[in-house]
């Protein structure tokens, strides 16, 4: 398994949200904190942990009205234009992303068809276009990609 969160990843991370994370023994915890929205986010980074009798990387997000996990993270992608960091899992031709921005906001979606994001995006329904295109910029890292 190809390791995702070594310190340098960790600190590209850091780097586009503009924040430093505490390394807290087996995990590094992120938290960001909006003073002009006055909210607040919290997330840790969980690199090669026990999940059930695998190895796995985790990724768990607390706001104050929700708690968020990504399983098996398999890669980031990280948008300096955009301020943001992309969490991928996948599985079985299945993709679930977890979006971080540096101004607070989270977003999550999961089980979505790896191929809608290299398909045509004017043929879907914009309830379902949404998540193609905000997880597209992981296509490279896919396996089926050689990411």
């Amino acid at each position: 398994m190809k390791k995702v969160f070594d310190k340098a990843a960790i600190d590209k991370i850091a780097q586009v949200l503009n924040i430093v994370p505490k390394f807290k023994g087996n995990n590094y915890r992120f938290v960001i904190i909006n003073e002009e929205a006055q909210t607040h986010i919290s997330f840790e980074i969980y690199p090669d942990i026990p999940i059930g009798k695998k190895i796995g990387n985790l990724i768990s997000v607390y706001t104050p009205n929700s708690h968020l996990q990504l399983h098996f993270c398999t890669g980031f992608v990280v948008s300096e234009l955009l301020g943001e960091v992309t969490f991928i899992g996948e599985w079985g031709g299945q993709l679930s992303g977890l979006i971080i921005e540096k101004v607070g906001g989270c977003s999550l979606y999961a089980n979505v068809d790896s191929k809608l994001l290299s398909g045509d995006f004017t043929q879907l329904g914009p309830e379902v276009m949404l998540s193609g295109v905000a997880l597209s910029l992981a296509e490279h890292i896919l396996p089926e990609a050689g990411g």
